[in-house]
């Protein structure tokens, strides 16, 4: 899933700017695709286990692996989703329903 793209001035699409990722997760969790700037997340999120992750990225010249401009640090923050079923602790339930009743 990508999650944000990357751009950089300098990039006229021909391919001479290389986009580059560091910080928390980046090769493992998050990866880039150096043409494009497209990050992708390799894997879902779950908040329980980290609430955030700072990111650096940075467009550089593919030919002189020189800095076109300055390093970006930004914050991805995890959503927090219910992702747990639902526990019935006083179960179980029995309930009766009349035969051709509206629901």
């Amino acid at each position: 899933m990508c999650i944000l793209q990357l751009h950089s001035n300098s990039d006229k699409g021909d391919g001479s700017v290389k986009y580059i990722l560091t910080g928390e997760g980046a090769g493992t969790i998050f990866i880039i695709d150096d043409t494009t700037g497209d990050i992708h997340s390799t894997k879902s999120l779950d908040r329980e286990q980290k609430t955030h992750y700072v990111l650096h990225a940075q467009a550089i010249d593919r030919r002189t692996n020189k800095p076109l401009e300055p390093e970006s640090e930004f914050i991805i923050k995890v959503q927090d989703i219910n992702d747990n079923a639902p526990k019935f602790t006083d179960g179980p339930y029995i309930v009766t329903v009349p035969e051709m009743s509206d629901m």
